[in-house]
């Protein structure tokens, strides 16, 4: 972190004691990000995902979804020797009992001991992350429900990293391409590379969704022949054997989406609904 951002976040936390708004007032609604409530408020539309947790027990479509969203997103390979909690990652898989402690129970028809899940952002309709944030670095975008992540306004406070109850965020603790030569032999050019001390997360590639977007506004006839897009890592388990339909994705707001009518039809669960956030991705069991 270089001397101008680390002088900001002083001056940043000083605003904020000064201003008696501390970490309990900011996760109830004191935010000092900019963003109205309106702006962060509930959408007619939101992007949504349904994990299909049977067909992800498959190891070799848990591993396509984590690659390709790495190769996506021009994640570090690896983490810092020996420090596995360092790791920079959007999706990423861990043990049932884990991402569900108020579902895992030693009744349930199969030991949760031996499941994984994929895990990553929720993008909830009330996201903690976006009300701790002090420079509007991530946002709910009002369009679409996508909690967002710019990485060049973020000053790595890191309390958005503190907030979020589901462990979806990264920081990086170091350059992820100390050879700035990697960069052109390596990274994706379509997205942007990142520098040490942000926080970074899965924005439901929303990149894709942008470009999408822009098609649909100039001619809106595509909404009927053109499909809604969809993540790398959607994109990628349906390439593996056995693996269409293990992450399924779509706009709530479309009563006719494919995420619409797997949560019409069938029984699904969200990590720790009791907490109030929301989220928006569901699993089926």
């Amino acid at each position: 972190m270089d001397e101008n951002r680390r002088n900001f976040l002083k001056k940043a936390g000083s605003a904020a004691l000064g201003l008696g708004c501390g970490f309990p007032l900011l996760m109830a609604g004191c935010s000092t990000n900019g963003h109205s409530s309106e702006e962060n408020s509930s959408s007619p539309n939101q992007w949504a995902m349904v994990i299909d947790v049977q067909k992800c027990k498959e190891p070799a479509i848990r591993a396509a979804c984590i690659e390709a969203c790495r190769k996506e997103h021009n994640l570090p390979t690896n983490p810092p020797p020996n420090q596995p909690a360092r790791e920079v990652k959007w999706i990423w898989s861990d043990k049932f009992e884990t991402a569900f402690p108020d579902q895992a129970h030693k009744y349930l028809a199969e030991n949760p001991a031996d499941l994984q899940v994929l895990l990553l952002c929720n993008h909830c309709t009330e996201p903690a992350c976006v009300k701790v944030c002090p420079t509007a670095a991530t946002w709910k975008r009002k369009s679409d429900g996508i909690v967002m992540m710019d990485m060049h306004r973020c000053i790595g406070c890191r309390y958005c990293v503190v907030a979020c109850p589901y462990g979806s965020r990264s920081f990086n603790w170091r350059d992820p391409f100390p050879d700035r030569n990697d960069i052109d032999k390596q990274a994706r050019k379509e997205y942007p590379t990142r520098s040490r001390g942000v926080v970074e997360k899965c924005t439901f590639c929303a990149e894709r969704i942008r470009l999408w977007q822009e098609r649909v506004d100039k001619d809106p006839k595509l909404l009927e022949s053109e499909p809604a897009p969809i993540p790398a890592c959607v994109e990628a388990a349906n390439r593996v054997a056995g693996g269409e339909g293990a992450l399924r994705f779509g706009n709530l707001g479309d009563s006719q989406s494919e995420v619409s009518r797997v949560l019409r039809d069938q029984n699904t669960i969200c990590r720790q609904l009791a907490l109030g956030t929301g989220p928006n991705v569901y699993y089926l069991v």
